[in-house]
């Protein structure tokens, strides 16, 4: 799976990491609904860390379709209420 983090590139991420995706995404999700800026700021910044980690860094010159598109890490609640509001059924930022 590709998967883009805006304003970083793209890593090339297991399969097999999406079950732990969706359990950082809804502790982002949750942080969202709640309106809480730090707990949301921090889920974040462990969910990027975990593609970061998990993955391998695809070089900036190599631009494949990405499955998933990810926020930058000084991303927003308002801004990750867009990416819900925008997205087509969008259930938090990792689907599944």
């Amino acid at each position: 799976m590709i998967v883009r983090i805006l304003t970083e590139g793209q890593v090339d991420l297991p399969d097999a990491l999406l079950d732990e995706l969706n359990v950082l995404d809804a502790a982002a999700e949750q942080a969202v609904d709640a309106g809480d800026e730090a707990a949301f700021s921090a889920a974040l910044g462990r969910l990027l860390d975990r593609v970061r980690t998990g993955g391998r860094r695809l070089a900036d010159d190599v631009l494949v379709p990405s499955d998933l598109v990810l926020p930058p890490p000084d991303a927003t609640i308002d801004d990750v209420r867009h990416l819900f509001d925008t997205a087509s059924g969008a259930d938090g930022l990792v689907p599944g």
